[in-house]
């Protein structure tokens, strides 16, 4: 009778977890910034579905080129809902990524999508990061032009560009908006700072390095 319960509750629990974005009830719910006359869903008002257009649809501007001219040497032009509101309650995204010669994109993580990657155009070292219940153990390939590779939600991933010319790649991401934590600039350049004495514990570091480190990346 106890082990019946307890199956009840879980499953119970499981029919609430939400592990990306739910299914779309409807056709389409585009989203608008103004709620009059809207309902609420996904983070987004929905317009009436009468007014919708085939722009709420459409993004143009992916044939070009980011600026890779930063710190990291590589740019993320994201095609979310913010861009294209027809994308609400869809629960996909995409981005295009631009790498100068020997660019990165530095380890992140996406909190809300499993992303795939295509590279089009140049040579990419990637890989992915597992939990500490799985040993942090890296999964990483250089790929060439038409080479594809996963990063699970959730996971620390990164991809560089290992050869001498500009490498291009486009993602696609399970959520309308996958959101972005970028580690260094997340531990090092928070707002107000972490208190450089615990960084410096759980780095391992000399304090002086993390009151560095955090100036370098200061908001």
């Amino acid at each position: 009778m106890r082990v019946s319960i307890m199956i009840t509750v879980f499953a119970v629990v499981i029919s609430f977890a939400k592990a990306y974005d739910p299914s779309p009830l409807q056709d389409f719910c585009v989203a608008i910034d103004d709620p009059k006359n809207g309902v609420f869903v996904n983070g987004k008002f929905c317009k009436d579905p009468k007014q919708a257009r085939a722009e709420d649809f459409f993004y143009s501007g992916l044939n070009k080129a980011g600026n890779t001219d930063n710190d990291v040497k590589s740019n993320v032009t994201t095609v979310n809902v913010d861009q294209i509101p027809g994308l609400n309650t869809m629960g996909i995204s995409l981005v295009r990524i631009d790498y100068a010669p020997y660019g990165q994109n530095p380890p992140h993580t996406h909190p809300r999508a499993t992303e795939i990657l295509v590279l089009l155009k140049g040579t990419l070292y990637v890989g992915f990061v597992s939990s500490n219940q799985d040993n942090n153990r890296l999964f990483a390939k250089v790929l060439q032009p038409g080479d594809v590779f996963v990063f699970p939600i959730g996971m620390i991933h990164f991809q560089v560009n290992i050869g001498k010319t500009p490498a291009v790649a486009f993602a696609g991401l399970s959520s309308q908006n996958a959101g972005v934590i970028t580690i260094a600039d997340t531990v090092f350049g928070s707002n107000p700072p972490i208190n450089p004495e615990v960084l410096a514990m759980a780095f391992q570091l000399d304090v002086n390095v993390v009151k560095d480190l955090e100036a370098k990346f200061k908001n």
